[in-house]
């Protein structure tokens, strides 16, 4: 049976009880709430994940709970859904903490850091680890509640113009990657450069930089990178399981009706595995479509895999020494992620790596 068919008529997970309970659509206020993406209508996986979750919200409420869904520019750019929900300008957003790692790094921790965690380990930090209570704290103090929203699993490391052979070809390499992961790269002597997902191709076209990251087959190709770079890396080692986030407003929210707040964390959560699964149905045919096209498959080199891991872990020892936050937040994420490794390389990995070898 096809799932979200399942999902809705059988009553797992978001609960058809949600829907039959006729106290909810007759007793419940009717509440009508903004989310602001930082995501692109074009990105049918992450904007779309969030008109998912809308939908499913809506669904379960009878239509008293709607949630629209808003496109950057439409109320505020992409990179001010942090404020925007801070301030109250919308109740939710919809977007990536890492985006926000200028106003303090360990926000990043909430998507993705260099050498992290995977998107399973990630949710095992969040659900049965201490990720969901430390985060927790940090975001509100900027009156905004988090939940897990998506995850796009190990991206690609990105287009290039030119082959990346040594650690040497990095050097005064723009390339349009921000964050930890461009403070990494600096390191190494690249030239980190912010430019919002929709001005990539032209840049890339034009030869202002010389490469790009993005997120994965799928979405790349849609964006046509392929078209102007013809260089595709792997891995991103800067992502190894990027988590989405729904930011909402923590007024807002505490007004919120316990029904409602339980139905919104649960079409959260549904919506989560969808993105996930949805990335992991797609990305083989984009893949196989892109390397058809002519697009130049590479494995970044050993050399600067290992170059790029000692300057990530250089820059935790330095932002720990000075950040407090961070280094508790680091320290238990660290902890956390050896012990993930320790158990995956075992029958996880042992198993992958088999059935990969038959390929």
């Amino acid at each position: 049976m096809e799932r979200r068919s399942f999902l809705k008529n059988a009553g797992v997970g978001l609960a058809a009880g949600a829907v039959a309970m006729p106290a909810i659509a007759q007793n419940a206020p009717t509440i009508k709430w903004r989310m602001a993406s930082s995501f692109p209508k074009s990105l049918d996986t992450l904007f779309g994940g969030a008109e998912y979750m809308a939908r499913r919200v809506a669904e379960a409420t009878g239509g008293k709970f709607h949630i629209q869904v808003f496109a950057p520019g439409e109320i505020v750019p992409a990179s001010a859904v942090f404020d925007a929900v801070k301030d109250g300008t919308v109740e939710m957003g919809h977007t990536c903490s890492y985006y926000y790692f200028g106003k303090d790094p360990t926000y990043a921790f909430e998507t993705a850091v260099p050498f992290g965690m995977t998107n399973r380990q990630m949710d095992a930090w969040f659900r049965y680890g201490n990720g969901s209570r430390l985060l927790g704290e940090l975001f509100a103090k900027s009156n905004i509640m988090l939940i897990p929203l998506g995850n796009t699993g190990t991206q690609m490391g990105g287009w290039y113009r030119k082959e990346i052979k040594t650690v040497a070809d990095l050097k005064g390499l723009k390339i349009r990657i921000s964050g930890f992961a461009g403070a990494v790269l600096s390191k190494l002597g690249a030239v980190p450069q912010q430019i919002a997902g929709s001005d990539i191709y032209p840049a890339l076209e034009k030869g202002t930089i010389d490469a790009a990251e993005f997120v994965g087959p799928y979405d790349d190709q849609k964006l046509g990178f392929n078209k102007v770079a013809k260089f595709y890396y792997y891995p991103g080692w800067w992502e190894g399981g990027p988590q989405v986030a729904a930011y909402l407003n923590s007024k807002k929210w505490a007004e919120l009706p316990k029904e409602y707040q339980a139905i919104l964390q649960l079409a959260c959560a549904d919506a989560h595995v969808d993105i996930m699964a949805k990335y992991d149905a797609k990305n083989p045919t984009a893949l196989k479509q892109l390397v058809g096209s002519g697009t130049q498959l590479k494995q970044f080199p050993k050399e600067v895999m290992d170059a790029s891991y000692k300057a990530a872990m250089e820059l935790y020892a330095e932002t720990s020494a000075k950040n407090p936050e961070f280094k508790k937040v680091y320290d238990d994420y660290k902890k956390f992620q050896d012990d993930q490794n320790l158990w995956f390389r075992i029958a996880e990995g042992a198993y992958a790596n088999f059935m990969y070898s038959k390929r």
